[in-house]
């Protein structure tokens, strides 16, 4: 696995947002699931923020890939969660729980990540919390 990767998966599970961010690239391209593409750094932190408010989640079940010439990866792994507050235009928090399929794809520059890509099936998990 890309050890930036990795890294990366760790700081997330460990909550640890600026580990996160010690991984992105400056001008980072996050491509949001059902969202806006936003870039940089201080974009990343302020998605981070608001998923925290919102959201405790813990990454398992996690198989990484990675191109052979070391410039991309992907990962597929079940997103356990629990929904904490209500994020605007979703069904209404009430401490639920999730279990959700989902995926990343990055681009890797200079040892940092360049692009994150995150999917899951939003319906789906509405359908779980609601």
């Amino acid at each position: 696995m890309s050890d930036i990767v990795k890294t990366y998966f760790e700081a997330f599970n460990a909550g640890d947002v600026a580990g996160m961010l010690d991984c992105l690239d400056d001008e980072v391209a996050h491509h949001v699931n059902e969202g806006k593409i936003r870039v940089g750094k201080a974009l990343f932190a302020e998605f981070c923020a608001h998923m925290s408010r919102c959201y405790k989640e813990e990454l398992t079940d996690m198989v990484v890939f990675e191109g052979a010439e070391g410039t991309r990866a992907a990962a597929e792994y079940v997103v356990n969660g629990t929904y904490l507050a209500t994020d605007a235009g979703l069904p209404e928090a009430r401490g639920q729980g999730y279990r959700l399929p989902a995926g990343s794809f990055f681009d890797i520059k200079d040892g940092k990540i360049a692009r994150v890509t995150t999917y899951y099936n939003l319906a789906d998990w509405v359908a779980q919390v609601s």
